[in-house]
């Protein structure tokens, strides 16, 4: 996924000014070193030069380097924004759209439509959500500046030689902060080890192929373990004097201990008593949502190493193939919101005079910052975060303007 800026980045910014006004010789000197290891990674000196020579850097990524929503973000307002109502009906109309191409998938590959079109909608929005960043400047950046070095270098040789071998358009190869592309959000590391063509054309074009992306991001589950026709997992509901120490997806016990702890499903129909190995997922502590997660959440997992993206990823699944939301609620009593709300929170916001930008639900530095400033003018700790309380505040705001 794209991470979302924060306010406080404004302050790094300017803390790392020095170093920006030296980042241009620094970065020219490093392309020297780049350009001396090409050919150790089988990249021509002209596809080198072509590609490669007057890039300047974006100093912006290294501010982005240690920051991941999926790890910082609380995570009712994670899945309410990932997994929403809005989501799930665009899901449900591409799995229509594309569901030819995703039963061939799924003969192939094993991964089930709905997990598929699942991935796509958290990883680009369906398509609609790239990133716009050009990935060889990003990763170029990367390669130069910050903390790993050495494994960004391996995706930006990786990503020249994508290039190279002419699967994506080097002007078309544009993606996130960290040169992650396509629909489906790949490192060029993963494009190499498990991209497809699927659509025959003798390119695995993760960015203009829908057929290529798709089938990638199944054949990257099935070699991660997926286990055809097996659920990821599914909610339940602990006994009142369950030891909570006993949680964690990696500390897996057969089904049948779990129900002999009292452990049972939260829509009351019965768990298998097997010897498949599950673990117990507490993502927000005893008194929220638990889960039973199998193997096919570990595949998820791999995905993107976050227990809240894999969580996002199987509950859009199981809502495209018809089901409900979680049944518990998250210990808070101020929850997520939807994309659509958080639209409307820019909206309202704008509407009050504050300075957001466009209304596009995404909640990025110039909106926290507008409701940093609301949250102030209401008393309220200006910590940037939009939740159901500031939402209510803002209509009552608007309504007695």
């Amino acid at each position: 996924m794209i991470p979302r800026r924060l306010p406080a980045w404004s302050l790094l910014c300017a803390a790392l000014l020095p170093f920006h006004a030296d980042a241009q010789e620094s970065f020219a000197d490093c392309l020297e070193q780049l350009r001396g290891m090409a050919a150790t990674h089988e990249i021509a000196p002209a596809t080198f030069e072509q590609h490669v020579g007057g890039l300047e850097p974006d100093m912006a990524v290294i501010g982005l380097l240690d920051y991941q929503p999926e790890f910082r973000t609380p995570i009712w307002d994670y899945l309410a924004g990932l997994v929403d109502d809005e989501r799930v009906a665009d899901g449900r109309a591409m799995a229509v759209q594309w569901a030819g191409t995703l039963q061939d998938i799924e003969a192939r590959y094993g991964v089930d439509p709905a997990t598929v079109v699942a991935v796509w909608g958290v990883e680009s929005n369906f398509g609609r959500n790239f990133g716009k960043r050009p990935l060889l400047v990003s990763l170029a950046t990367l390669s130069c500046f910050g903390r790993r070095q050495d494994f960004f270098r391996g995706e930006f040789f990786t990503a020249l030689k994508i290039i190279e071998d002419g699967h994506v358009a080097p002007q078309r190869l544009a993606g996130s902060w960290a040169g992650a592309f396509g629909h489906t959000q790949f490192m060029p590391s993963t494009f190499r080890r498990v991209a497809v063509d699927f659509d025959g054309d003798g390119r695995r074009d993760l960015i203009d192929s829908v057929p290529d992306a798709l089938a990638s991001t199944a054949n990257f589950l099935r070699e991660a373990g997926w286990q055809t026709g097996r659920p990821w997992g599914f909610e339940v509901v602990l006994p009142p004097d369950f030891n909570a120490a006993l949680a964690g997806r990696r500390n897996k016990r057969a089904l049948a201990e779990w129900v002999a702890l009292g452990v049972r499903r939260a829509d009351g129909s019965a768990i298998e008593p097997g010897t498949e190995a599950a673990g117990l997922l507490l993502p927000a502590g005893e008194r929220g949502p638990a889960f039973l997660v199998l193997r096919n959440f570990d595949a998820l997992y791999s995905y993107n190493a976050a227990e809240s993206y894999a969580l996002a990823i199987a509950h859009l699944s199981d809502r495209l193939r018809g089901g409900e939301p979680f049944r518990a609620s998250w210990p808070t009593d101020d929850p997520g919101l939807s994309r659509a709300e958080r639209r409307e929170v820019q909206a309202l916001l704008s509407q009050l005079g504050y300075d957001v930008g466009e209304a596009d639900g995404v909640l990025g530095a110039r909106s926290r910052e507008a409701v940093q400033q609301f949250q102030r003018g209401q008393g309220l700790e200006p910590d940037g975060r939009a939740g159901r309380r500031v939402l209510e505040l803002l209509r009552k705001a608007y309504a007695e303007r």
